[in-house]
């Protein structure tokens, strides 16, 4: 399974890239309501602070809810 990385942009804003739809990661962020805890990305240990409910937030902003 590929994972997906989400970084900032240099102004601290999202990429556009990451906000055009609904991921699978997005959809799994947005049922766990944002609990990193409980979430797959915290439990890889990846080295990047995760922007995934930012992205939650914008996603349901833009298209509603998944």
């Amino acid at each position: 399974m590929v994972q997906e990385a989400f970084y900032p942009q240099n102004n601290g804003e999202l990429s556009d890239s990451i906000t055009q739809n609904w991921t699978e990661q997005a959809i799994e962020c947005y049922r766990l309501n944002g609990n990193c805890e409980k979430c797959s990305i915290s439990k890889g240990h990846y080295s990047f602070v995760c922007q995934m409910p930012k992205v939650v937030d914008t996603l349901k902003i833009l298209y509603g809810e998944p």
